[in-house]
């Protein structure tokens, strides 16, 4: 069940990265190359970082199956409409939880420790998009001021994972951080949840400031 809901994720974000090419009229080329760095970026890097083996998404070839699968919806399916949009986001959140909880469990199982399992687990998630986003010489949209919390929802999740795993819990810990992390993900779409670009003073700082300025 947990390798379906991981393969979904990857389905889900070779999709998104299959429509980023569309967006942008690259060819086959460019929709097979998108989908493959946005649906199995984050696991590279992870099992890269690691240097325990071969990375999963290059020794299974279900997982490069499966990206191809989702260049090829992404180019031949129309997935403007709202009902598919949606159904886009909702399987990204869940990736947001499977993947941060994969990258927590695995560095915490070769030995790192709670911080790096943690920045394991984020990297996970938010890796593939990244390299997506850099590839197509545009900003990181995880970077973007007002775009809804996704590194925030990994990290959260990837908190979850983390206790309910070294509280001797890996398979509730797997759980709550896919609830948790899907739960925010989507809740940040719906609502628009961002986090603020800057502080501002209270007014009555920028009053003494303007006083100050004034004398």
């Amino acid at each position: 069940m947990f390798r379906l809901v991981d393969l979904t994720g990857v389905l889900a974000n070779a999709i998104l990265g299959g429509i980023a090419a569309k967006k942008v009229g690259y060819d086959p080329v460019g929709f097979v190359v998108l989908a493959i760095v946005s649906g199995l970026g984050g696991g590279l890097i992870r099992d890269t970082l690691l240097q325990k083996g071969t990375p999963v998404a290059l020794a299974e070839p279900v997982y490069l199956a499966v990206a191809l699968a989702g260049a090829a919806i992404a180019f031949l399916v129309p997935l403007h409409v709202r009902p598919a949009r949606w159904t886009l986001i909702g399987l990204d959140a869940v990736a947001v939880g499977s993947w941060a909880a994969i990258g927590t469990q695995k560095g915490l199982a070769n030995g790192l420790s709670w911080g790096s399992a943690v920045l394991l687990g984020v990297t996970t998630v938010v890796g593939g998009g990244i390299l997506r986003d850099v590839l197509m010489q545009r900003r990181p949209v995880v970077f973007e001021a007002g775009s809804p919390l996704y590194a925030t929802c990994a990290l959260v999740a990837s908190l979850v994972a983390m206790a309910l795993t070294t509280a001797g819990h890996p398979g509730w810990g797997t759980a709550a951080s896919v609830a948790v992390g899907a739960s925010m993900a989507v809740a940040a779409r719906w609502f628009g949840w961002a986090l603020p670009t800057e502080v501002k003073p209270r007014r009555r700082h920028r009053k003494r400031e303007a006083r100050m300025s004034g004398e």
